[in-house]
């Protein structure tokens, strides 16, 4: 469930952020790669150049007499660009005869070699040959152009690769941001919905997006389930109002009926269970209108903070008799709670529903203990009773469902249904627990429904 802030965790789950890090990364990765291309290119050729250079020279030295070579060797190097031209002429045992190069160890003839810099020259292209006499020619080229392209190429890299990422980075979360807050949007008026106000309708931004597509198709369904549910809760309705006035009538008469002095025994016995029959379907009636009254929100504006542990005592001193009439313990278990926003007088027939029902199925005692930790305040209504199957917990909060433990018990398998909507009202949820033996009615109130201490 998404907060009014958004997080970056939120953000980086996101398909815009995660798109638009991959294809951030592939251009990253594509930048690397052009740059390395264009060295590579640029540095080849470039040293190339420098072989061609030096072998060119090479073939001139190696044509002068071996007694002039010295003297050419000089001329060259003081006439020549002394940042760029090196050379050196050595005798058999490696004594430099002319030059300004040391001798370098590992050289081949005919293969240029990269010498690193020192104290006299920078990083060096060099080339050894042997003249005819013997002796060895090792001419060199500075290469400190390209060592400066490798540095300056190896600086862009970086800086662009760091520029990429903060780039891709902040574009990744200002295109997740929006979808991200229309999704809360969406969210907040779905959880509305669900909490029964069918006149919420999900946003639509007008961008013809998937979002807004999704949008539209929401708020059709949910206009078509709204108004199905006003069609079956209208005929329901009106089937519980048009006939419990005519029911009335007829159970009054059944009773007036049943008291005549000419009325037999027999048919006075038979007009009893009848007016007990109809007093059931009037109490069924009477369910449903409460139930619709409850889902269509029309006791919203009676919320108000209250104070729980009160209205728990209020209920037990109301069926405390009722308990003791049928030798049932009934004790209150009241940890320390906040108060709550909710309808008093609502919460209050609900809860007296799940003791109600506890009393009627329960053996010996109904234990009702309030806790609280960090997801919010519970409220467990247990007994001893037969409990219910696992399998019909759902069930029995539909209307008219009865378990199959419950056939000898009177009822009109509407308490558990009036429980929940009432709960569904609030934003409690119910929960039916195996308490073996018996029942645990669980209801759960969220933090979020507990209001501050007046002060």
């Amino acid at each position: 469930m998404l907060s009014d802030r958004l997080r970056f965790h939120d953000i980086r789950r996101t398909s815009p952020f995660r798109l638009t890090v991959i294809l951030g990364t592939l251009f990253l990765i594509g930048i690397v790669l052009q740059l390395g291309l264009i060295y590579g290119l640029t540095a080849r050729e470039l040293t190339a150049r420098s072989d061609r250079i030096l072998r060119d020279e090479a073939a001139q030295w190696l044509s002068v007499p071996a007694t002039a070579l010295p003297a050419r060797i000089r001329s060259d190097i003081t006439t020549g660009d002394s940042d760029l031209n090196y050379g050196a002429l050595f005798a058999r045992d490696g004594e430099r005869i002319a030059g300004n190069l040391t001798r370098v160890d590992h050289v081949t003839p005919h293969r240029p070699l990269d010498v690193a810099a020192n104290s006299t020259h920078g990083p060096l292209r060099v080339l050894a040959e042997v003249t005819s006499a013997g002796e060895t020619i090792l001419i060199g080229r500075d290469i400190s152009q390209i060592h400066d392209l490798r540095e300056r190429l190896l600086i862009i890299l970086i800086s662009s690769g760091l520029l990429t990422t903060v780039g891709m980075a902040l574009a990744a979360l200002a295109l997740s941001r929006e979808p991200l807050r229309r999704v809360r949007d969406l969210q907040r008026a779905s959880r509305a919905i669900a909490s029964g106000r069918l006149d919420v309708r999900v946003p639509i931004a007008g961008r013809h997006d998937e979002l807004d597509q999704f949008a539209l198709t929401v708020n059709v369904m949910v206009a078509d389930v709204a108004r199905l549910m006003e069609q079956v809760k209208g005929v329901t309705d009106a089937i519980a109002h048009d006939l419990r006035s005519p029911l009335t009538r007829v159970r009054a008469q059944l009773h007036r009926a049943r008291h005549l002095p000419e009325t037999a025994p027999a048919l006075a016995d038979l007009l009893g269970n009848t007016d007990g029959d109809l007093e059931l379907v009037l109490d069924r009636f009477a369910a449903l209108l409460r139930i619709s009254e409850i889902e269509a929100g029309a006791r919203r504006a009676a919320f108000a903070s209250t104070d729980l542990a009160r209205l728990l005592t209020d209920v037990i001193a109301l069926y405390e008799p009722l308990a003791e009439e049928r030798h049932i313990a009934l004790s209150l278990a009241a940890a320390p709670l906040p108060p709550i926003m909710c309808d008093r007088h609502l919460l209050f027939e609900a809860i007296s529903n799940l003791i109600d029902n506890a009393i009627k199925f329960g053996s010996g005692r109904v234990a009702i203990v309030t806790a609280r930790d960090r997801d919010g305040l519970s409220l467990d209504v247990r007994d001893d009773g037969q409990g219910i199957p696992g399998d019909e917990r759902e069930a029995v909060l539909r209307r008219f469902h009865r378990g199959a433990k419950a056939a000898g018990y009177p009822g009109t398998g509407l308490g558990l249904s009036l429980v929940a909507a009432i709960l569904h009202l609030h934003g409690f949820t119910l929960e039916l627990l195996d308490g073996d033996p018996g029942l645990i009615a669980r209801l759960r109130i969220p933090l979020a429904q507990a209001s501050p201490p007046a002060r």
